[in-house]
């Protein structure tokens, strides 16, 4: 246990000797040049319909993705199911799921995997353009190992590792990322959080393959060899995001929770991300409503807009209590707008146990 403890602080060093580097490296001629753009989708819908803002708030498996540090919140068991049409009319399916395990009064542990679909394309060739001659199946696979502590009553931070790979029938890039993440917390009822974390700091990915082999024809001896060409190696998209909320306590069992973030983006424009969560409960059941805005520069122009989400969230779910340990089952919901793509929707399952 103490070598993880020093992983988090090591990470924690890091995530801080990091911030000046990422904040100066967004620069417009470096938009798009990034490669793994999958790590920059939010496959959950609760942080989803809260615009990602919640980067001191987040809470749990949930946390991988916005901000590591929040996973130290989880209460003892949670698992997750979560599907998104992404990019709406595109045809391209996400698949989530993932569990959260409190293996001590201050450490937390979380698995997840996010499975990207392309669906069957036909494969073609110079000699067969038209096709007709089978089907290859794209995919992108992120697997997330993380771990969060709790230092103090104020602060918190984890650290999370991610496997990438990217593959269609004769080509594959595999590579890895870093997270770390720090939430502190503060309030005579902990109503006000801020939260810092670096995102998907790894080395650079290349495509390897048969893809990459070209048969050739020597017509002066009549051999016959292989053109070996050679892939261009890319970068994956690290990014800094620094956050706040505060907690509008109104009754015991409401509040509303309003978040800021700002993320500085190597590869993308830079974006400020706000939202709103307004919770109530009863005895058995709870009930959240969620809504944000993702801007960033030129998103009310068509013509100059580099993103093809126009900044509009919003979701909510609704948990019940059930069996004799009174474990919260959630139902959760989350759309995107998108343009030309239309709505992404993400509908989810969450099992916590007691």
């Amino acid at each position: 246990m103490k070598g993880l403890k020093n992983i988090i602080k090591y990470g924690v060093l890091a995530c801080s000797l990091g911030v000046v580097g990422t904040v100066y490296a967004n620069n417009e001629d470096r938009i798009g040049s990034a490669g793994a753009s999958e790590l920059l989708v939010n496959p959950w819908a609760r942080s989803a319909a809260y615009g990602s803002a919640g980067i001191a708030s987040v809470n749990g498996l949930e946390a991988q993705f916005v901000n590591i540090a929040g996973l130290a919140f989880t209460d003892n068991t949670q698992v997750k199911f979560n599907y998104t049409n992404w990019l709406g009319s595109a045809g391209i399916t996400l698949n989530s799921a993932g569990i959260a395990q409190r293996i001590s009064d201050q450490d937390v542990i979380a698995l997840s995997i996010q499975a990207f679909g392309f669906g069957d394309i036909d494969i073609t060739t110079e000699n067969v353009p038209e096709g007709g001659i089978g089907t290859f199946s794209p995919r992108k696979n992120i697997i997330n190992l993380g771990y969060a502590r709790e230092f103090s009553n104020s602060i918190y931070a984890g650290m999370n590792v991610k496997l990438i790979n990217e593959s269609i029938a004769n080509l594959n890039a595999s590579g890895f990322g870093i997270d770390a993440g720090v939430r502190y917390v503060t309030g005579e009822q902990d109503q006000i959080k801020f939260g810092i974390t670096l995102k998907n700091v790894g080395p650079t990915m290349i495509f390897r393959g048969d893809g990459l082999a070209t048969p050739i024809f020597y017509q002066s001896t009549g051999g016959i060899g292989t053109l070996e060409q050679r892939s261009a190696s890319f970068e994956i998209p690290s990014l800094l995001s620094i956050g706040a909320s505060y907690d509008f306590i109104f009754t015991e069992r409401s509040k509303l929770t309003a978040a800021f973030g700002f993320i500085a983006n190597s590869f993308t424009n830079d974006q400020y991300a706000i939202g709103l969560d307004y919770g109530i409960a009863t005895e058995k059941t709870a009930f959240n409503i969620r809504a944000g805005y993702v801007f960033e520069s030129d998103i009310f122009s068509p013509e100059l807009r580099t993103n093809s989400l126009t900044g509009f969230t919003a979701g909510f779910s609704v948990d019940a209590l059930t069996g004799k340990n009174k474990s919260p089952i959630g139902f959760e919901y989350a759309v995107r707008l998108s343009n030309p793509f239309g709505l992404i929707n993400t509908v989810g399952l969450t099992i916590s146990i007691k």
